[in-house]
């Protein structure tokens, strides 16, 4: 294993996180897991990764996660479950540049979204502007990670598919293909970044193989479970009763509302400029359904 430089990893309980950690695992990396809790400690230290419990409501514990580190991941989660999400959402972006300025962390790899570069009309995502706005700020070294729409997004109405006999759909028309990536992909991109070399702001967009519509997912479920499962969209007067009752605020479902509106116009895209790398993964949505049905 390589002690020579510790790579640092925020989220490691969540998906990209997770896997972005196991990947530099498996480079043979020193690493180092930020919990929120001790609850997985062992199971990361067996395998052999570092652990450091903190907070990002406690700029101490945070500081201390990041001490030494090469690089850092950083995976901002929003609390969804809450009104001011979007202010929480900015204390959360300052309150983690603070640590890593504080850690004097040289490099950092953060997660965020396909149409970050908006500064409105784009709901959640508008979370990931202000992060980067906040990290860019800092002088540190950052690569933003733009990432496409999750392939894990369906797997809610993957099920929904399998019990009404077709598959719901926020985005529209159904024949219409954006970019989408599996979280997993995103992890071994995120650790390739971790490990590369550069200077200032890097904009990097990471996509899947190809673009895909929810009528392409359909037609892979139908194969898969041997059923006519046709995708049918959603009314958009439906969105916010569909949405409701799953623990989200008031706050939070409009803000999703609004960002499903900026997907099916365009105006969430991938931004065209000759300065972001784009890089694809590997995972195609037909070899996720297997994962989406589990």
């Amino acid at each position: 294993m390589n002690h020579s430089e510790l790579y640092v990893v925020t989220g490691a309980t969540g998906r990209t996180g997770m896997a972005t950690a196991n990947a530099l695992l498996n480079k043979g990396k020193r690493v180092r897991v930020v919990l929120r809790t001790a609850q997985q400690q062992q199971e990361w230290q067996q395998l052999g990764a570092e652990v450091a419990v903190a907070d990002y409501a406690d700029p101490a514990a945070l500081c201390q996660a990041f001490a030494g580190a090469s690089a850092v991941y950083i995976v901002s989660p929003p609390q969804y479950d809450s009104e001011h999400l979007f202010a929480q959402a900015q204390t959360m972006a300052d309150d983690i540049a603070n640590a890593l300025l504080t850690a004097q962390v040289q490099k950092v790899v953060a997660l965020s979204s396909i149409g970050a570069e908006q500064p409105e009309n784009t709901g959640w995502i508008f979370m990931n502007h202000r992060l980067e706005k906040t990290l860019a700020a800092t002088g540190i070294d950052v690569t933003f990670l733009r990432a496409a729409y999750f392939m894990e997004n369906w797997a809610p109405l993957v099920q929904l598919a399998q019990q009404q006999g077709q598959l719901p759909s926020f985005l529209a028309p159904i024949e219409r293909r954006i970019p989408m990536i599996a979280t997993a992909d995103i992890g071994a991109l995120a650790a390739d970044a971790m490990c590369e070399h550069w200077q200032g702001v890097r904009i990097l967009d990471l996509q899947g193989p190809e673009p895909y519509s929810p009528q392409d997912l359909a037609s892979s479920l139908s194969h898969t479970l041997d059923q006519a499962l046709p995708a049918a969209a959603i009314a958009e007067s439906d969105w916010s009763a569909a949405m409701a009752g799953q623990g989200f605020s008031a706050a939070a479902i409009d803000g999703f509302c609004e960002m499903t509106r900026g997907l099916n116009s365009g105006h969430i895209a991938f931004a065209d400029n000759a300065s972001h790398e784009r890089r694809s993964g590997e995972i195609t949505l037909a070899s996720m359904v297997s994962t989406l049905l589990a």
